[in-house]
Formats: structure tokens, C-alpha cells, sequence
């Protein structure tokens, strides 16, 4: 029958240097691609830091005795997993630059704000839970100033210091 015989009490166990410099790339890589998420390289530090850890996966685990085939096996598993996940990441990083703003001054044209008080050429509206200052903004559209009320639904065109430019609302701005 197969025996195993334990190693003997003075046998000391050592690390492969092969192991450790695959282990210390695998840290190194792993460190630069959580880079990628901080500064925007587009990739470029995502796919060195794949690279780098497939390395590592190579080294280490042929280092530890399982072989050259085993290795480039399990490297190659890292590397494609890590290449799906950069990919994914900077898809969606791309795709978050090409959306309209939402926020700050840009963000407010196009709203729909509800008048609050008029008086000829300026009063005040109500937008996103705030009162604004507004105007009546002036286009080619307006041959005949129509009247503002409150309650009147009005559009946001521009926006200019603290007061907004608004103009009537169409109906089908509405829907």
C-alpha cells in the first residue's frame, strides 16, 4: 500500500523564488488595476495591471510545482476574467461622459417651472422646490407677448446671474 511519510522534523520548508516573485506580481497587478478605477487611463492601467497578474498566476503557480501547462491555464483564466471586467468598467466609464447634464445651471434649461407672481416682464416661478427671480425671454416666436398668469406652466431658455429666462410652456412640452 501507498504510505506517507511525514517530513522530518529538521526539514525546513522554503518558498520557490519563482513563487514569490509570481506572488509579488500578483499584488503589483492587482494594485494597478483597482488604479484604473481612481484615474482615468481609459484602460490603459487596467489592461497593464491584467497583464502583470496573468504573469504573476503563471509564475506562481508553476512555481509551486504544478507545471508549465496548469499555469499558463490559470493565467489565462485571469486574464480573460480581468479583461471582461476592464472592458465592462470602461464601457460604462465612456458611456457616463456622453449624458446630458443634470445638475447645476446647464441642468435647469428645459425645465418645466409653474409661475408663482407676474407683473408685465418679470415675476417669479417655481422651480425644483425653489423660487426663482424670471424674465420673459425674448425670440423670433414672440410676435404677440402673450400674458402670464400664476399657476401657468413656463419652460426654462436660459439662464443668466440668479434669474431665469423663461417662455410659455407649449402644450405638448406638457405631456
Amino acid at each position: 500500500m501507498w504510505r506517507i511519510r511525514p517530513a522530518p522534523p529538521s526539514a525546513k520548508r522554503t518558498m520557490n523564488p519563482m513563487t514569490s516573485f509570481g506572488l509579488i506580481l500578483l499584488v503589483l497587478g492587482a494594485l494597478v488595476a483597482i488604479a484604473e478605477a481612481h484615474y482615468p487611463t481609459h484602460g490603459i492601467a487596467g489592461g497593464l495591471g491584467v497583464v502583470v497578474m496573468a504573469v504573476g498566476a503563471v509564475l506562481a503557480i508553476s512555481g509551486l510545482g504544478a507545471g508549465l501547462l496548469l499555469g499558463l491555464l490559470g493565467g489565462a483564466v485571469l486574464a480573460t476574467a480581468g479583461t471582461g471586467a476592464i472592458v465592462f468598467s470602461v464601457r460604462h466609464g465612456m458611456q457616463a461622459t456622453r449624458r446630458r447634464v443634470r445638475t447645476g445651471a446647464e441642468g435647469l434649461i428645459g425645465q418645466i417651472a409653474i409661475v408663482r407672481s407676474w407683473a408685465d416682464t418679470g415675476g417669479s416661478v417655481a422651480l425644483g422646490g425653489a423660487l426663482w427671480r424670471a424674465s420673459r425671454s425674448a425670440g423670433p416666436q414672440d410676435d404677440e407677448p402673450c400674458e402670464l398668469h400664476a399657476g401657468d406652466p413656463v419652460v426654462v431658455e436660459r439662464l443668466s446671474g440668479l434669474t431665469l429666462s423663461v417662455r410659455p410652456a407649449e402644450k405638448w412640452e406638457l405631456l
